[in-house]
Parts: structure tokens; sequence; C-alpha cells
């Protein structure tokens, strides 16, 4: 059985910083390509970033780029996101999701984590 599991979500001020993770089990971690996604309020589902199996790739919403990151550690089974200089619109639910083929740039994913709050105040 797969399971995502987010971690690091929370309250923090304007122009702070939070680091996601997610840790997966289940599935053969380094054979897939792993993706950041967001829902705030009244909003639809929102691509952040994607990483692929190696972590030599990753492709950021382009709204995104310069501040967010994504990483990840096969060894540890883990994809990270580093989120710097936030801001209030970028609250949200963020969700962490697995796939094994298709363009890193694709939406559709596999499996899904039950997601992480982030509240950034002003």
């Amino acid at each position: 059985q797969v399971q995502l599991v987010e971690s690091g979500g929370g309250l923090v001020q304007a122009g702070g910083s939070l680091r996601l993770s997610c840790a997966a089990s289940g599935l053969t971690f380094g054979s897939y390509t792993m993706g950041w996604f967001r829902q705030a309020p009244g909003k639809e589902r929102e691509f952040v970033a994607a990483i692929n199996w190696s972590g030599n790739t990753a492709y950021s919403a382009e709204s995104l780029k310069g501040r967010f990151t994504i990483s990840r550690a096969n060894a540890k089974n883990t994809v990270y996101l580093q989120m710097n200089s936030l801001k209030p619109e970028d609250t949200a639910v963020y969700y962490c999701a697995a796939k094994s083929s298709g363009f890193l740039w694709g939406t559709t994913y596999d499996h899904w984590g039950q997601g992480t709050q982030v509240t950034v105040s002003s």
C-alpha cells in the first residue's frame, strides 16, 4: 500500500520560510516522479513543482520560480519543498504526489498524500 505523508506545514509570517517534507512508503521511490500541488480555499488545486526520479531535473510553476525549490533524497524516500519569501497568497493545503510515468510537467499522478496546511499571515 502506497503512503505519502506530508509534514512541515504550519503558521508563518509573510517573508518567512518553511520546508515541507513528504515521506513515501510502499513504492519504489527512486522510480517515481514526485510532485507538489496546493489548494487554497475556494480554489482549484494547482501545480507547484515536480522532480524526476533521479533528482537531476525539476520543473516549477512559473509564478513560483525563485521562491520555491523541490528536491529529493532517494536514500530517505523523501521529497522536499523549500518555500522562501512566503506571501499570504501562498496559504493553502500542500499535497505531495507520485507518478510512475508521464512528462515532468504533466499533472496526472498515481498517488496522493493527505496534505499539510500552510498558513502565511500578513
